[in-house]
């Protein structure tokens, strides 16, 4: 086997930035793309494979990388693409254009996990390797054609510890208080072209630990309007430890001092009013507990009617949720499927053991007379939205006998997507997506591919030498925080300033 690159000495002629640059996958799909715009890059060190792959990457980035465009399809098909009709003929058999938007939203979820530093070495663990203004381009997702606008960030005060990840230098905290949580994006001009809408994404950051985070759960409902008063109706319910962290803040933290739903409504509220004539369209995308947060955000966000132009004219909201948890009971999924008209995809493993919490019991599944029986039992919950089931064992690519976090993990949903045709058709795969992108984070390809597992890691530790000789761990630009005009937006929507 080659050597791995984190076995090799490569000093950075660069001490002031993040050593780390993620070769992520463009965006491969079938017929509804073309290859037509052209850019220079500059070749940077990558840590997604083996040294011997690493000097064809670069070789690669030599040439000049190629930038995709969307053919006119998407354009025109986007709201069934979004839930419109429920997803009604596109799931089975598998729309091809269906396929590579899942893969692609699930992409932009993956990049929360890519961008996360997640080492308790690190003085920056909890937060983003990169700066707001260089994120996709540091993680070579600049062929996607959006911006991201703000990042979001979480307090560290709510009680799912396997969540919050600090660094064990607590004199060089970045944040005593807050974790990095995800970002907003939005469309640039030309990809809003060719997407017939300008879209405007919000991505939730999951757990970085194995699946062990759900005994963290209470398991308790709570009403909803204790966290979001726009819901007038008492007997909707969430799981209160998502309730808390979508809502509680710490004011002495300068990244927390406002809450994660504070930060999402303020932005999309900030969006929605710049782009005033345009078609626009709201996704919200997470995995794991990142998909609990989309789901209850994309619920807020209805309620609270940011999804109503001033015009009147009212934007489509969606959410894609991969292998994410229960939220709340059945007056919540009502509501918001069928009153709010928030459309849900949940694509998931069958073995995986998340979404089956909370509720293991009383649940969905139960017969419809029953559940309404038990609806308001304090451990009766229901999943929300359509639901796209796959089986990690139809694919030749992955050891049908991998744990609970093969089973959970993200790149290998992407990866069963990419070969999914329909409930009883042969797995196959259609993009040319790279099967080592499931060994990045996991050990879940057959030994027979030779792709050693959990292969992703920053260069040196972030470690950087010195123009005197000596390693340092290198430094980084200050993470954003909030823009100026938060506290005008937080007072037109009625939400109370720190």
């Amino acid at each position: 086997m080659a050597t791995s690159i984190p076995n090799t000495l490569i000093p950075f002629p660069r001490t002031n930035q993040s050593s780390f640059k993620s070769n992520h996958p463009k965006f491969q799909a079938p017929p509804f793309i073309s290859k037509t715009i052209t850019t220079n890059t500059k070749p940077t060190f990558t840590c997604n494979s083996s040294l011997s792959s690493t000097i064809n990457d670069l070789q690669q980035q030599q040439q000049p990388q190629q930038k995709q465009s969307y053919e006119p399809d998407i354009a025109n098909i986007w709201r069934k693409i979004h839930g419109q009709d429920n997803w009604v003929g596109l799931l089975d058999p598998m729309n091809p254009v269906m396929r590579a938007e899942l893969i692609r939203y699930g992409d932009m979820t993956q990049a929360c996990y890519d961008a996360f530093d997640y080492d308790p070495y690190s003085k920056y663990c909890g937060g983003s390797r990169y700066s707001l203004l260089e994120f996709f381009e540091s993680l070579n997702m600049t062929h996607l054609g959006y911006t991201a606008t703000r990042f979001l960030y979480s307090t560290a005060n709510v009680n799912l510890p396997k969540f919050f990840k600090k660094s064990r230098w607590p004199d060089k905290l970045w944040s005593p208080h807050a974790n990095w949580a995800g970002y907003v994006a939005v469309s640039d001009d030309a990809t809003t072209k060719a997407l017939g809408r300008r879209d405007i994404i919000v991505s939730w950051r999951g757990t970085v630990t194995n699946v062990e985070w759900v005994a963290d759960l209470t398991n308790i409902l709570t009403p909803l309007y204790e966290g979001i008063p726009n819901c007038k109706d008492e007997k909707i319910k969430v799981e209160a430890g998502f309730l808390d962290l979508y809502t509680d803040r710490e004011k002495v933290c300068g990244y927390c001092k406002y809450s994660a739903r504070q930060q999402v409504l303020g932005e999309v509220k900030r969006l929605v009013e710049k782009y005033p004539n345009d078609e626009l369209s709201i996704t919200i995308t997470g995995h794991s507990l990142g998909s609990a947060m989309a789901i209850l955000s994309a619920y807020d966000i209805a309620e609270t009617k940011l999804n109503v132009a001033k015009n009147g004219r009212k934007i489509h909201v969606s959410v894609f949720s991969y292998s994410g948890p229960r939220v709340g009971n059945l007056r919540f999924k009502k509501r918001l499927e069928n009153e709010l008209g928030v459309k849900v995809l949940r694509v998931h493993n069958t073995h995986d053991l998340v979404p089956k919490s909370p509720g293991i019991i009383l649940n969905e599944t139960l017969p419809s007379w029953l559940l309404n029986l038990v609806q308001d039992f304090p451990w009766c919950y229901t999943h929300v939205g359509e639901d796209l089931e796959l089986d990690h064992k139809k694919s030749p690519h992955l050891n049908p006998n991998g744990d609970s976090a093969c089973a959970h993990n993200l790149e290998a949903h992407l990866h069963l997507i990419d070969g999914y045709h329909g409930k009883n058709e042969e797995f196959k795969l259609t993009s040319g997506r790279d099967l080592a992108l499931v060994n990045k984070g996991s050990d879940f390809l057959v030994d027979a591919l030779a792709v050693p597992p959990r292969w992703r890691q920053e260069l040196n530790k972030n470690m950087t030498l010195t123009e005197d000789g000596k390693w340092v761990q290198a430094e980084r630009t200050k993470l954003e925080d909030h823009p100026e005009d938060i506290d005008f937006l937080l007072q037109q929507l009625g939400l109370a300033a720190p």
